[in-house]
């Protein structure tokens, strides 16, 4: 914890150096999620401006970081036994601190065929509470699964993106970390190839993607049940293409995979491994002359498949059933062609100038082995955000959404008689639904400084009827500079 604590000191020291020699540059946010725009190169003075510096958007360069840090405790709740991937009854607290440094530069100017190179350096300390084991909705979408990384900077990201415009027509776009341009063409193609995280170009939802601003569950900010492709850490090799017109866009990914469950390293063979993914997005409003058509909505319809060295569960049950294996071990029934598929909606509409709604729903095959993200196998999820415009203060957000997670038989199959997923395990279990609700205030402070009070109710951990309800209380801070 030490470590990285120096380490993201570092990094924001290098983000103050940039900025005091008056290198113009823009952040949106630490997630390319945020909705809204930052204003032109506030003043230093103005103490309610939502980064710490003042930022530039018309300069060819980006430079900017952001450090969250994350302080999670729950209190002992019922739990008659517990298993090797539990999450654990006697209560307990932890704290995560993520630090990042985005980098960005234009390498071609011409917003019809702009072309930005990325990079992210990213430092991520601290551990979750359990170890991040036993729930399919962990509360801190920060936090690595495996703590024995270490909080060692590592590159997140590196890519090139480019854009190729089909009409001179020019709309506003908003500057992010992932793409340079503050106006693009109206109808364009867009290429990202390189290390990147799947969610920061799919499934993305302006009131349920930003676990520093926003939740921070991992299927309330995600699709649980989309198994997208990633190492441990959410991160993988891939090219993204979108097609971009006026009220739709249309998106694909083709990404690399693990080698095992959840693992670091991938399979850089794309015959033997791959994510491929489909996004379709609609941007109108949703529910007719219900809503002003001055209310923004928009909806995604996604859907992935996944060729991986994965096992059925089925096979796993059948061989511990048959005396072949003397507990029930999906890892001895892997093979390389395995195929995994499933779907997701997710939807959002602005129903007043400060209230706003999104829901999610996701379902994948769930007879193969959960294998990138979590062990979701269907997920219905519906919440809201309320800006603090309403009582004066623009840069404050209240949020609440209700989660409600499952697996299929034979993952029910294979938990109960003692097999482990890379998350779930208690040993046997008595299924029902994991069910969460989540509920935060997020403060500004000051500058880019933001506080954050959340609570996550979960019934039935893990799935699991005979344990639970955990109630787990969240303090966050978070720094934009």
């Amino acid at each position: 914890m030490k470590n990285s604590i120096h380490i993201t000191a570092a990094l924001l020291l290098l983000t103050i150096s940039f900025v005091a020699r008056g290198q113009e540059q823009d952040l949106i946010d630490a997630h390319p999620s945020r909705p809204a725009k930052l204003p032109d190169a506030p003043a230093l003075a103005d103490e309610t401006a939502p980064t710490m510096f003042p930022h530039w958007e018309h300069s060819r360069f980006l430079i900017a970081g952001q450090a969250n840090i994350v302080f999670q405790s729950d209190g002992p709740f019922h739990s008659p036994y517990e298993g090797t991937n539990s999450f654990i009854g006697r209560g307990e607290y932890k704290v995560s601190l993520l630090g990042t440094l985005y980098l960005g530069a234009k390498l071609r100017s011409d917003p019809k065929t702009e072309t930005d190179a990325i990079f992210n350096l990213e430092s991520a300390g601290g551990r979750g509470l359990s170890e991040a084991l036993g729930l399919a909705g962990f509360t801190n979408l920060d936090v690595v699964r495996n703590p024995n990384l270490g909080s060692v900077p590592y590159m997140a990201r590196a890519q090139l993106h480019q854009t190729i415009g089909f009409t001179d027509k020019m709309v506003e776009s908003t500057r992010t970390p992932f793409s340079l341009a503050t106006e693009v063409p109206e109808r364009r193609l867009e290429f990202y190839v390189g290390k990147m995280s799947l969610p920061d170009y799919l499934d993305i939802n302006d009131i349920g993607s930003d676990s520093h601003l926003q939740f921070l569950n991992w299927t309330v900010d995600n699709n649980g049940a989309w198994d997208y492709a990633a190492d441990t850490r959410g991160y993988t090799y891939a090219a993204v293409t979108e097609y971009d017109d006026k009220v739709w866009s249309a998106r694909y990914a083709l990404a690399l995979m693990p080698t095992v469950a959840n693992g670091i390293d991938l399979v850089w063979n794309l015959r033997q491994a791959s994510g491929q993914n489909w996004e379709f997005e609609l941007r109108k409003p949703l529910l007719g002359h219900l809503v002003s058509p001055d209310r923004k909505g928009v909806v995604r319809v996604l859907s992935f498949v996944n060729h991986a060295h994965m096992g059925l569960y089925r096979d796993a049950v059948n061989a511990y059933l048959s005396g072949e294996d003397p507990t029930p071990e999906i890892t001895k029934h892997e093979k390389y062609g395995a195929v995994k598929y499933g779907f997701g909606l997710n939807a959002e509409q602005e129903l007043t100038q400060y209230l706003r709604v999104f829901t999610r729903f996701g379902w994948n095959e769930g007879q193969h082995e959960s294998y990138a993200y979590t062990e979701v196998d269907q997920t219905m999820e519906f919440g809201g955000d309320y800006s603090g415009r309403a009582w004066s203060r623009p840069n404050d957000k209240v949020g609440l959404t209700f989660v409600s997670n499952g697996i299929k038989s034979d993952h029910q199959e294979y938990l109960r008689l003692g097999g482990l997923g890379f998350l779930l395990g208690d040993g046997k279990l008595n299924y029902a639904r994991e069910d969460i609700l989540e509920s935060y205030y997020n403060l500004h402070a000051w500058r880019g400084v933001y506080y954050a009070f959340d609570l996550q109710f979960v019934d039935h951990p893990g799935y699991n009827k005979d344990r639970g309800p955990a109630l787990v209380e969240t303090v966050r801070m978070h720094v934009d500079f």
